[in-house]
């Protein structure tokens, strides 16, 4: 099968717009970047910020440690870090260069509880930020919404200083248009794509993920699951590869300051989908050609599910991140198109019920399970079996089985992802 010439443009593009790195988790580095942008608007750090998101971000925000902050946790650590030290022009590397005077100034001003207020925005966007500033008697907003970086409003004064048209209840419509990704056409374009055109892009990610997994192997962070999980259960494949990806999470949910590579705004779910096809392709000894060429495929199954289901949401994206790199094992092991979808199939049937409550260490854990459902949708589809349709949400065609599973995940889980933040917030 031959890939059409948009569609190639298309996945090229759809890539490099996922395929970026963030150092830490991109939830608090979206508040700092915002924060940054508000400060350097001011012309420096403000005497009050302000700082409203939707729901999700806060959820995501409450439990991970800030980058580069000597531990500190919270929606208002990292918007005054980031207003206090962050660089904007690194976008999800913002708080890169952070000084000590700025931790220390950051840590000074938590103190005053009045410094920085945290507001819930009533957004129908799941991904929605407004951070307001004051400075010497002036006053500066700054918006994103739906990605992390994607800048829609800088205010000073009154005045719009930049200002970008938006649908605040869709996806960015600056993107990529996503209509395009289908399983099938996915395999066809990683079977075709020219190397020259993928490699720097899918390289990055291997060099990336694959160190701050075996940072998060060899030192403690969080509960150190990737580590235990070899110490008790041991070191043959199945094991290590989803060892490896919880580990990445382990130091990166911990203030691990190696960045990553992230997928879908997530750079837990760039983990998932990438480290577990690493192992497994040095395990068989195949070609780095053909490692690359099951990233590219990997990557893209992860996004087109997430293209449906949102940035953010109730539903865990370590389940459709595992699926990818699943899909992405059985592409190594030169897995028919059938039995790339069992294995997609087989995967979503298991563990789509698993709720996201937010970025913290307990995203490891999680993610070694969502791995070894994805390993065992795997092994069940080599051996052609697969669950079959009017087994509880499965349907006839691959595509119309991701289309339910994205269904409940932006539609069915919206009461759930209200009560999950209500608890949380307790």
């Amino acid at each position: 099968m031959k890939t059409d010439k948009n569609f190639y443009k298309q996945y090229i593009a759809v890539l490099e717009e996922e395929l970026v790195p963030a150092l830490g988790c991109t939830e608090p580095t979206c508040i700092a970047y915002a924060a940054a942008l508000t400060a350097g608007c001011l012309g420096g750090m403000p005497d009050h910020l302000v700082v409203e998101s939707s729901g999700n971000i806060i959820k995501n925000v409450k439990g991970a440690v800030v980058p580069n902050s000597g531990g500190l946790k919270g929606i208002e650590a990292a918007a005054v870090l980031g207003a206090a030290g962050g660089n904007p022009e690194l976008k999800l590397e913002v708080l890169t260069g952070v000084t000590e005077a700025a931790i220390e100034l950051t840590k000074k001003l938590l103190e005053d509880r009045d410094f920085c207020e945290v507001r819930v925005m009533n957004s129908p966007a799941n991904l929605h930020v407004r951070i307001t500033g004051t400075r010497d008697g002036h006053e500066a907003k700054v918006e994103l919404i739906h990605q992390h970086t994607n800048l829609v409003r800088i205010e000073k004064d009154g005045l719009a200083l930049y200002e970008k048209p938006y649908q605040s209840g869709s996806f960015d419509e600056s993107l990529t248009n996503r209509s395009c990704l289908n399983v099938l056409d996915i395999l066809a374009f990683a079977d075709e794509v020219q190397m020259e055109d993928i490699q720097e892009l899918i390289d990055r990610q291997i060099e990336y993920n694959e160190r701050i997994a075996q940072e998060g192997m060899k030192n403690e962070y969080g509960v150190s699951v990737g580590a235990n999980l070899v110490k008790y259960y041991g070191n043959d494949i199945q094991v290590r590869a989803r060892a490896m990806a919880a580990a990445g999470s382990d130091a990166r949910m911990s203030g691990c300051l190696y960045p990553v590579v992230i997928n879908s705004g997530s750079g837990n779910q760039g983990i998932t989908v990438s480290v577990p096809v690493i192992e497994y392709a040095k395990e068989m000894g195949v070609s780095h050609e053909k490692l690359v060429r099951a990233l590219v495929f990997s990557n893209l199954i992860a996004i087109h599910q997430k293209t449906g289901i949102g940035r953010l949401s109730a539903y865990c994206g370590a389940v459709s991140a595992a699926c990818g790199a699943g899909a992405g094992i059985t592409y190594l092991s030169g897995g028919s198109y059938e039995q790339i979808c069992a294995t997609i199939t087989n995967t979503l049937a298991n563990v789509s019920g698993m709720i996201c409550d937010g970025a913290k260490p307990s995203c490891a854990a999680k993610i070694a399970t969502a791995v070894d459902a994805a390993i065992m949708a795997h092994c069940l589809s080599m051996e052609a079996e697969e669950f079959q349709p009017g087994d509880g949400i499965v349907k006839d065609t691959v595509e119309n089985t991701i289309e339910s599973v994205c269904e409940i995940a932006s539609q069915g889980m919206i009461v759930t992802d209200a009560k999950i933040l209500e608890i949380m917030v307790r």
